[in-house]
Order: structure tokens, then sequence, then C-alpha cells
């Protein structure tokens, strides 16, 4: 008998807990795209994860745990594995096979590793990204290919090597996705009925629209009662949300925000963790709306607001999707979702200037004093999470970026700092510098300096770095006319091979690259009086 429906608050699967990883999921399932989905096709494709340590099960040989040593779970692995290995791991942890393993059944899919896979796609699925069905073809949507070819995995020499080819192209997959993203559909099977990023953008803007408050956009406080609200009526929502801040202004407590969310709007049927109401559940969802490109922070993260250099965009999606056709079937659901609207996909970001860039990130400075910036790189070089109200909505390596950026202008305030990261109308970025430019570009009297920065460490970091920052360095010394021009590059770690590339470019080349380690690169900034270094 099926389950009877229910309201609930707004839940994104968690199966790749990083959303960074969907893109690289996604790249490797394209492999099988075309391809009948059964047991033959699910281990091939799991194994794929394992060979580059994409997804590390608990029960490894000891050959596995010692190539994965060098690196953490939910990293690629500096070395690829064998088939020998995969094959190993994946009998070893076949729940089906090894009564230790608490194995799952998802509907529609047979126990254990088919269901596996079911969890690790279902949001994909959802969005519109891939369909599948068990022992049907592997179907991916134009918005599927656009996320997956926003990366490049490859192995080559016995080194994995992972690129982020087309930065945007993951913002303009999920930009679409969310904007069309039903709460009620045949997937999810809820009593909910909105779309949340619609949901949001208008409450937005009638808050922005009220001159009782001053256009900040939504509390971060506040967003509990969108992941909770039942329908689509950002009328209503928004009088409840002026109706609390009577009450509370821009402070309710933990409580009342509980109270609202399971009381009064779900009418107190089920108990949630509190912790889940005021965090979990918002940092989830302002993390999946800020891939879209569309939203801002303001106030140190203590606010949510519309990002205007995307207003034209927003406006289009307000206008065209607010109102939405239901579906009975998840088929017809997921070809809604999967087509793409190309007029929306044709309108472009107001472009921010380098001029403007750099204004930006000297605006930026008062919110992000020196020592947060250290404690922040530091998070960095340890791959430890930041509990930043802003910076831990923003992936690895477009925070690295930024907080270099933020470093070397705090710090050396002569130096004229122009990151090329696309940002938001904060100043923030929204990606990672694209792959045909420099990350960072720094000019200090007669010199120039290219700043280039990785989260790349071991082989990885050899392979894909080095050639790209000696070109990118001789293209920096050719458009501008300066004196000298050199490179600093900035990873977490100086890979010994790395150091022996950047020697090699330095003598054949004549380029100057200055290796640095995070931890090293914050000491050097904290005594130093210029960025570049002569007599090298």
């Amino acid at each position: 008998m099926p389950r009877e429906l229910e309201y609930k608050p707004l839940l994104y699967t968690t199966t790749i807990r990083n959303p960074e990883r969907y893109k690289d999921f996604m790249n490797i399932l394209k492999r099988f795209d075309g391809e009948i989905l059964n047991d033959h096709t699910v281990e091939l494709f799991e194994r794929e994860l394992f060979k580059v340590g994409l997804y590390r099960p608990m029960i490894l040989p000891n050959s596995v745990k010692q190539k994965w040593a060098s690196t953490q779970r939910g990293e690629f692995a500096d070395e690829p594995l064998t088939d020998v290995e995969t094959a190993t791991i994946y009998r070893r942890n076949n729940p089906n096979a090894n009564p230790v393993l608490k194995g799952h059944k998802e509907a529609g899919f047979p126990k254990g590793w088919p269901s596996r896979f079911d969890t690790q796609f279902k949001l994909m699925k959802v969005l519109g990204f891939v369909y599948y069905e068990w022992g049907k073809r592997i179907e991916f949507s134009q918005t599927g290919n656009y996320l997956a070819d926003t990366v490049s995995i490859s192995i080559n020499e016995g080194v994995i090597s992972r690129e982020v080819v087309n930065p945007r192209n993951e913002q303009v997959a999920f930009m679409q996705a969310f904007a069309k993203q039903q709460r009620c559909n045949p997937f999810v099977r809820e009593l909910n009925d909105n779309i949340p990023l619609i949901l949001l953008l208008e409450v937005i803007k009638k808050l922005n629209a009220d001159d009782e408050y001053n256009g900040a956009g939504i509390s971060y406080k506040e967003i509990p009662l969108v992941i909770f609200w039942k329908d689509n009526d950002a009328e209503a929502l928004y009088q409840r949300i002026k109706l609390l801040r009577n009450e509370h202004r821009y402070n309710p407590s933990n409580e009342v925000i509980e109270d609202i969310c399971v009381n009064e709007i779900l009418g107190g049927f089920k108990r949630f963790k509190l912790k889940s109401i005021v965090a979990e559940y918002p940092d989830e969802f302002v993390r999946k709306m800020r891939m879209t490109g569309l939203i801002s922070f303001r106030g140190g993260g203590r606010f949510i607001d519309i990002n205007h250099n995307e207003d034209e965009k927003i406006d289009y999606i307000l206008s065209h999707y607010a109102d939405y056709t239901k579906y009975a079937t998840e088929r017809e659901y997921f070809d809604y979702m999967a087509t793409i609207d190309n007029a929306l996909f044709a309108l472009r970001s107001v472009e921010i200037s380098k001029t403007a860039a750099a204004e930006k990130l000297i605006q930026l400075i008062p919110d992000y004093p020196w020592d947060s910036i250290k404690t922040e790189l530091s998070h960095l070089a340890n791959k430890t999470s930041s509990s930043h109200n802003v910076l831990k909505f923003i992936s690895a390596p477009a925070r690295l970026e930024f907080l270099t950026a933020l470093a070397i202008k705090s710090k050396l305030p002569g130096v004229e700092v122009i990151p090329n990261y696309p940002c938001d109308d904060e100043g923030l970025p929204t990606s990672t510098a694209g792959g045909n430019n420099g990350d960072i570009e720094c000019f200090e009297t007669t010199n120039s300096i290219l700043v280039e920065v990785t989260m790349a460490e071991g082989r990885q970091q050899t392979m894909m770095e080095v050639w790209p920052i000696s070109r990118h360095l001789e293209e920096f010394k050719n458009k501008y006319e300066y004196e000298d021009s050199q490179c600093v590059f900035v990873a977490p770690s100086i890979f010994a091979d790395t150091k022996d590339q950047i020697d090699w470019a330095k003598d054949r080349k004549q380029v100057v690259i200055r290796p640095y380690k995070i931890v090293d690169f914050i000491s050097y900034l904290d005594s130093a009086t210029a960025l570049y270094c002569a007599n090298l």
C-alpha cells in the first residue's frame, strides 16, 4: 500500500555530500550514456569511481589503502587503481555477498550496488540531468551534458588528471534546473507545492520593495520558513516574515523559528531536530540556491539577496516559470525538466570590468580582518571545513582564489590586485577563473606578478598546473608592457616533481615561478614589503 503523502521540509539527498562532486559523478557516468542500466553497467561505473578515488567504500585491500593514504575521502587520488583492485573492492563491499554489510533497497532497483547507484543519482534525475530505469538505457539531457562537461577527468601515464574546463557550465545547468524544480513532483511525492527558487526570489523582491526594510533581502534566520512553506503563496510568506520581524526584529530565537515551522506551518504532526531546522536545512538550501549564481550575501552573510548582476535572468525566470504545469508521471516530469530554455540560456550577466572587480575587492577588506583571512586560508591548507557565514558557501577552489587576492591587497595595499574570477554584485566569486586566463593579475611599480592558485596536490598538481602556468605567464608578459614579470604559485602543498618542473621552466623558458605552500605564503605576506621578488 503506497505511503500517504504529507507536508515536509525541503530536503536534498546528501548521498554525494559535497555538491562540488556532482559534476564529477556526472562526467564519469556520461561514459555510459546510452548503455542499458543493469548489474554489469553498475559494476563498471562504480569501479570507475573507485579507480580515481572519487568513491571510497569501507572494506579495502592493503594496496588500495596505501594508494589512498595521501588523499582524503571525497578527493581524487594521486594514483589510479588497477582493474584487479577495483574488482576486489566491488566484490568485498557487495551487501548481497557480504552478510556483515547492511545493504538497502530503493524502489525499482535490486538491493545492493544497484540501489546504491540510484541513491547517488536520484537528485540528478529529479533535476532533469539524467534519466534511468533498471533494465533501460541511461539518457543524458542537454543540461546533464552541460554539467558533465564542466570538468575533464582522465588518466595519463599513471596519473589522474581532473581539470575544470567550463566553470560556468555548472551554474547554467543548476540555474535551469532550479528554475523549474517543483516540490510536488512524481519523483519526490510530497504535498508541498511550490518551486523553491521562485518562492525565494519572489519573497526577496517583496521584502526589498517594502519601505520598512533596508533592501537587503531575506534574513538567514528566516530561510527555514521558505523550506517548510506549504504552497507557492509568496505574498502570505512575505506577510508572515513581516509579522516575525515586527515581533522579534531580525533576531528571533531558534525556538521561535522551530515553533513557526513545525507547529504553525506543518501543524505539529512531526518533530525535527532543532539544529536541522535552523542550521542544517538552511545551509543545504542556500548552498544549492547559490549554485544558480542568482543570489548574493549581504551583511556578512546575515541576509540572502538577489544578485543584481543577474536581474535580467531573474525577471525572465519569474515571468516564465512562476506558473507551472504539474505532471502525472516521472517520465513526463523529467522531459519537462530536461528541456533547454534557449532564451534563458542566451541571457548574459552584467559584465564586471577588471577595474570594478578590483574596487569591489578593496571594499570587502573591512569585512575580512587579516586574522580571519589567515584562519580561512589555514582551513583550505588543512582541507578542513569553514564555519564562516559566507565563505562556507563558496567552493574551495574559488574560495582560495578570493582569499589569496584579498590577502595580497590587505597586506600590500600598494599592489594593484585584479582577480579574474566571475563575481556577484558584492564582489564574491561565483566560480573560479576561466581556464584561458591566469587567476589573479597584480601590478607593482614597474613589475607585474601573475598569481596562480590550486587545491590540487601530488602528481595531479604536477600534471595539471605547471605547463598551463608557464603558458599563462608568457601570455601575461606579452599582454602588459612591464619591466619584468613573474608568477606566484600557491597550493596546500608543493609536490617534489612540481618543484622540478618549475626549475626546468626557469632554465629552459626563462620564466620565474615562485611556489608557496599556503602556510608559507601567509608567512611571507606577514612580513613582506613587496609582492615582486628581485634577484631570484
